[in-house]
């Protein structure tokens, strides 16, 4: 799926941009979105993969590293093509963007570089902590996959922001920081439904629900934030 997804974000063809209240005709990846669906298959698969190796009898440590593998190329790799994508696409929008190096195009890279780490790093934690340290790479990766539908259906004008390069170098090096540090961060294993000692959870949960009801894609980057904020808000009963 993840593959499918790259192959999807680097075909190009013309697409009309509304930005700022005018429409900029831009040589842009015009299937980016079909992209975002095929990560969105990617998570599903990832959720199951466990169960489903546990229901055969097929776990391993070569399908461990095999998941994490996988997990690069869906939630790191394809992700950074999106970003990478999207910043040619603010600078296209520029009177003197078709000009742009690729060199400023280039931050981009610095989330597979990121997910990897991560990804390496769990791998090698055998402590079992009841929480996550920095920001899982499936999370982080179906954050950006969710930019190009954001583009796309534009909830509360949105493309203004996401359109903007400064805001997307933002991006491209909070999120890797997020994924590389050791904050400690929720997860969300119940294994009680007691209120009092799942109380991160819940608000996590409900606020979720909420953000999906009223804010539709939007809701996506609404649940990122607030699961950082949640964490760092019960951080002490997360260590």
């Amino acid at each position: 799926m993840g593959c499918i997804a790259i192959v999807l974000i680097l075909q190009t063809g013309e697409s009309i941009v509304n930005i700022q209240g005018n429409e900029w005709k831009i040589y842009m990846p015009e299937k980016i979105w079909w992209a975002s669906a095929f990560l969105a298959l990617a998570a599903i698969i990832d959720f199951l993969d466990g169960f489903v190796a546990r229901l055969f009898k097929a776990t391993s440590e070569m399908g461990k590293q095999l998941d994490s593998l996988a997990d690069v190329v869906s939630f790191g790799v394809a992700p950074g093509m999106i970003l990478f994508q999207m910043l040619r696409i603010s600078y296209a929008a520029e009177p003197t963007g078709l000009e742009t190096s690729v060199i400023w195009l280039l931050p981009a890279m610095l989330f597979p570089m990121a997910s990897a780490w991560r990804l390496a790093r769990f791998n090698l934690d055998t402590t079992h902590k009841n929480h996550f340290e920095g920001v899982p790479t499936p999370a982080a990766g179906l954050l950006i996959a969710s930019f190009p539908l954001l583009l796309l259906y534009n909830p509360f004008n949105i493309q203004i922001i996401l359109t903007n390069k400064w805001v997307l170098y933002a991006v491209c090096i909070l999120i890797p920081w997020l994924m590389i540090s050791t904050l400690p961060l929720l997860n969300m294993k119940f294994n009680n439904f007691s209120f009092t000692d799942n109380k991160p959870r819940f608000i996590l949960l409900i606020l979720s629900i909420l953000f999906i009801a009223f804010l539709g894609w939007l809701s996506i980057p609404a649940i990122f934030i607030t699961y950082i904020l949640v964490s760092l808000l019960f951080k002490n009963q997360l260590t």
